[in-house]
């Protein structure tokens, strides 16, 4: 895992799919610090920021070291890194996109590019000088929705504390409700695994706290289109919201990586852990189209101590 930091649950998932495949599975986490809840149920490696240089290199050294089969990005910077990781060790499992794909989704000004390019819904994008009020800017490599702002005038755009470059600026939809979609691209057949929409309910920090699974054909059909029509490949999360003036779900953002809310999806039926052991031992992974719609995840906080 690269930053797996929180993400026991889908730990103690991967353990479990290994388990019913045959397979050992042992967790091991890239970490900046060895006090991360990784550490209940896994090993922590602590090394570098992933954008320092030499990071590549610390990568490979650790997967001879550690004998790793299998690198799964947890957070968007590790995603370009994974990739490059990938085309150098062709022998290790990295489900992930190019990297030139995940440079272009790291930045939402790129990837509104993308997306306006391959036909897919996505908010009204302004440029600072042709704006329609109110808006909302994000920074262009924020994430965890950090930083956000919605604007009513101009006079408030001009308090934005970043230069207006460094925001992807949009239409403001009031009225929406905010979906992700838990997705599995084959990596060998680029077959659609699973897409499984759920609702999110609550956040905290940008986190979901709350969210349930959905069956809506609309929206499994355009995320299939999204994944098929940008190349992905392995675990996805896509963003839309749903906007009720206009009836239209819009794209809002792709992150080529698993999401802390897949819980929920793979409770209802979509296993995406098993999907990555099969792959990862030379299976061609089940589809899961049958899932269970309505299927509420909700969070609680659980402590892990460290003693020094």
């Amino acid at each position: 895992m690269l930053g797996g930091a929180k993400r026991v649950s889908l730990a103690e998932q991967l353990i479990r799919a290994g388990r019913e495949l045959g397979v050992e599975v042992s967790i091991f986490s890239h970490e900046l610090c060895p006090h991360e809840p990784i550490a209940s149920v896994g090993q922590i490696i602590v090394g570098s920021k992933y954008s320092e240089k030499g990071i590549d290199e610390e990568i490979l050294h650790v997967i001879e070291c550690h004998g790793i089969n299998v690198v799964l990005p947890f957070i968007d910077p590790a995603i370009e890194l994974a990739a490059r990781v990938g085309r150098r060790c062709p022998e290790v499992f990295i489900p992930v996109c190019s990297e030139e794909v995940a440079r272009a989704m790291f930045d939402k000004v790129l990837a509104a590019e993308w997306f306006s390019r391959a036909g897919i819904p996505i908010p009204a994008t302004y440029t600072p000088d042709n704006i329609s009020y109110p808006a909302i800017l994000k920074p262009r490599t924020g994430s965890a929705s950090r930083g956000i702002l919605v604007v009513e005038n101009e006079e408030e755009l001009r308090r934005a504390p970043l230069p207006l470059g460094e925001y992807i600026i949009q239409e403001y939809v009031a009225r929406r409700d905010e979906y992700t979609v838990d997705c599995y691209v084959g990596t060998t057949d680029g077959e659609v695994k699973c897409a499984v929409p759920r609702i999110r309910l609550a956040t905290a920090g940008g986190e979901v706290i709350r969210t349930a699974t959905r069956r809506i054909p609309a929206l499994i059909s355009l995320s299939e289109r999204v994944l098929q029509e940008l190349g992905f490949r392995g675990p996805v999360t896509l963003q839309f919201i749903f906007d009720h003036d206009s009836s239209r779900f819009l794209l809002m953002e792709v992150n080529p990586r698993l999401g802390g809310g897949v819980i929920c999806s793979i409770m209802a039926g979509a296993d995406i852990p098993r999907m990555i052991i099969e792959e990862c031992e030379g299976l061609n992974a089940k589809p899961c189209r049958v899932w269970r719609d309505g299927t509420l995840m909700t969070r609680y906080f659980r402590e892990v101590m460290f003693y020094q």
